[in-house]
């Protein structure tokens, strides 16, 4: 299977610094500026299936793909939703602890799992998928596929684009990390 990640445009939230969590996010001009350029980037590839979170700020940033793929089946769903931070959501970053989470936000290790239990639930070793979702989400599907510590994976910028061939075997090959040349 070949899995493209994207996270959304920048939004106004991303923006000023605060933490949406599961808020629908409102893309700032850059964040449809970035929208765009990402849709012409993808405009050539072979995608058979797009799963989007069924946040806003990641609807309009498929519906600007969407353009140059008008017959895929896109899948919206809560589990491509950011990470759950609880009552840090509308949070400013200056304002909150980043290290100490609330305990009422989604751990570390329970996004992994529901990272790697909806990899499970799509794999079609015959399909190219993208999806289209979050920062803390795109670290969680590299951490469970390399089976590395979430917090040594880079944070991708926004629109940045992963390619990962998956293998059954287990030994799957990163094409592109994190790539943003569309943005230059």
């Amino acid at each position: 299977m070949r899995l493209i990640l994207t996270r959304h445009g920048e939004t106004i939230e991303n923006k000023n610094g605060m933490l949406p969590g599961h808020l629908p996010g409102i893309l700032s001009e850059e964040g449809k500026n970035q929208a765009k350029k990402l849709a012409l980037r993808l405009k050539n590839e072979k995608i058979d299936e797009i799963y989007s979170s069924d946040l806003q700020r990641a609807k309009d940033t498929t519906n600007e793909i969407l353009k140059f793929h008008k017959n895929i089946l896109v899948h919206y769903t809560k589990e491509l939703r950011e990470r759950n931070v609880g009552s840090y959501t509308g949070k400013y970053k200056k304002d909150i602890d980043m290290d100490n989470f609330p305990k009422d936000a989604e751990t570390l290790e329970e996004m992994k799992n529901r990272a790697k239990k909806f990899l499970d639930s799509v794999y079609d070793n015959n399909k190219t998928i993208l999806f289209v979702c979050h920062s803390h989400l795109m670290r969680a599907f590299i951490s469970v596929l390399f089976s590395s510590n979430i917090e040594e994976v880079e944070k991708p910028k926004n629109t940045a684009v992963t390619i990962i061939e998956l293998k059954e075997d287990k030994n799957h090959k990163i094409i592109l990390l994190n790539c943003i040349k569309h943005l230059n």
